[in-house]
């Protein structure tokens, strides 16, 4: 039975001084095309704010998915990320799906089934309205929200062109059965000092979970797997362009690999997004340090490009 159409209802004008009273960070030509989309999943009626920069006629859109942090919600991590500002020019729709209550069910395989289905759901509805392409679908999910998007990647049948996920790894129970049917390319972002998400693994110290996570690395290497790569990787030490912060960041990539797997280890990092020191992820200041070497969203934008984005 056909489900009933989303509700995408913002005019441009209406759009565009909602966007400027609720999102003053992003520049208005933006918001002509912005809106929120609300989808049937699980019995329940979820949303999404919705972002197309350009009306593509004759060709379906990229479509890239960011999954918020706990605590969080869509508006905050759009402007966490800036994807805004480095694709203004760019044809990918930016689609910012919403928990309930602000935490994704992602403690567990059986939690986060409810939230799984709505994000499938959600690009099904996408897809199917001829907002977005189908074998261009990307996934990016911060913190909380990446342990839900690396539950989503262990899955994969081929719906993701390639995630990304940022300070967060596997959770424990799921570094043992995480086996994709298909490979799925990826890139990881973590800090090697992050006092909420243990390197080498242990007890996460999220506010929304206390859950044990499988080290940075053997998350990397379970993808590695599915993804056909041998047992060595190259890594190479990024320009030190700001000496005064403490930290620097080595991109490793494991060798052999069907598609990309790769790892933007941040040594010294804490639960911080290299390149966007303003942006506040609602943990106070304990966050740890901030690197101001690279631009972790240009660098999660380049990768997805070499998949379509």
């Amino acid at each position: 039975m056909a489900l009933p159409r989303p509700a995408f209802t913002l005019g441009p004008a209406l759009g565009l001084a909602l966007g400027l009273c609720l999102f003053p960070w992003v520049s208005s030509a933006s918001h002509a095309a912005d809106g929120r989309i609300t989808v049937h999943s699980g019995g329940q009626t979820r949303s999404a704010i919705l972002v197309q920069h350009e009306r593509l006629k004759k060709a379906r859109r990229p479509l890239i998915i960011v999954l918020h942090g706990g605590s969080g919600n869509g508006a905050r991590v759009r402007h966490l990320l800036g994807l805004e500002e480095i694709l203004h020019t760019a044809r990918p729709v930016m689609v910012y799906p919403e928990a309930i209550g602000g935490h994704w069910a992602a403690t567990t395989e059986v939690d986060a089934q409810r939230d799984k289905t709505f994000i499938h759901d959600l690009v099904d509805r996408l897809v199917a309205d001829g907002i977005g392409d189908r074998r261009r679908v990307f996934l990016i999910g911060v913190s909380s929200g990446g342990m839900l998007a690396l539950r989503l990647a262990c899955n994969n049948q081929g719906e993701w062109a390639a995630v990304s996920t940022l300070l967060i790894s596997l959770p424990a129970d799921l570094a043992q059965s995480c086996a994709p049917a298909r490979p799925v390319p990826l890139i990881m972002i973590a800090g090697t000092q992050d006092p909420f998400v243990p390197f080498q693994g242990g007890l996460a110290n999220l506010p929304d979970n206390k859950i044990e996570l499988a080290p940075i690395m053997t998350t990397l290497n379970i993808f590695g797997k599915a993804a056909g790569c041998g047992d060595g990787h190259v890594s190479t030490l990024l320009p030190n362009r700001d000496p005064a912060d403490g930290t620097r960041v080595s991109l490793d990539k494991l060798s052999g690999c069907k598609v990309p797997v790769e790892l933007l280890r941040v040594e010294g990092g804490g639960h911080t997004i290299p390149g966007h020191r303003g942006a506040a992820m609602g943990l106070g200041s304990s966050r740890g340090a901030y690197n101001n070497d690279i631009d972790a969203t240009k660098y999660i934008w380049d990768f997805f490009r070499r998949f379509g984005g």
